[in-house]
């Protein structure tokens, strides 16, 4: 698996997280994918539908993560790994990284993110 997709930097705004204010007020979440899968055929045929529309996949990603809110951000990864996965077949591996710049942490920081893997089985 040496071909990939990746989208950096998806903005959304959610209700996620583990306090009331969290879901009340919601807050920005950035996102990145990659996707792993053969590139080869659509190279070749130099055809849409031989790869995996990256435009079709970010809002697909910020749809899964924008709606049915949750309070950790490693439910909204995996959410967002299982869409890629059930969506798109040539989709062979997923990596997904949800930041949440704006966390309530006590200290300062730059970015708080979880980062999960997922393969088809």
């Amino acid at each position: 698996m040496t071909d990939s997709i990746t989208l950096t930097g998806l903005r959304v705004n959610a209700h996620h997280g583990v306090y009331d204010f969290e879901k009340e007020n919601g807050q920005d979440f950035v996102i990145d994918v990659t996707v792993w899968l053969d590139l080869l055929a659509a190279a070749a045929s130099d055809d849409v539908t031989q790869t995996i529309h990256y435009g079709e996949l970010a809002e697909q990603i910020t749809d899964a993560a924008r709606h049915n809110p949750v309070d950790l951000i490693e439910t909204v990864a995996e959410r967002i790994a299982a869409v890629v996965l059930a969506h798109h077949p040539p989709a062979l591996k997923v990596q997904v990284t949800v930041h949440k710049p704006q966390a309530p942490i006590s200290v300062p920081f730059t970015d708080v993110a979880v980062q999960i893997t997922r393969v088809r089985p």
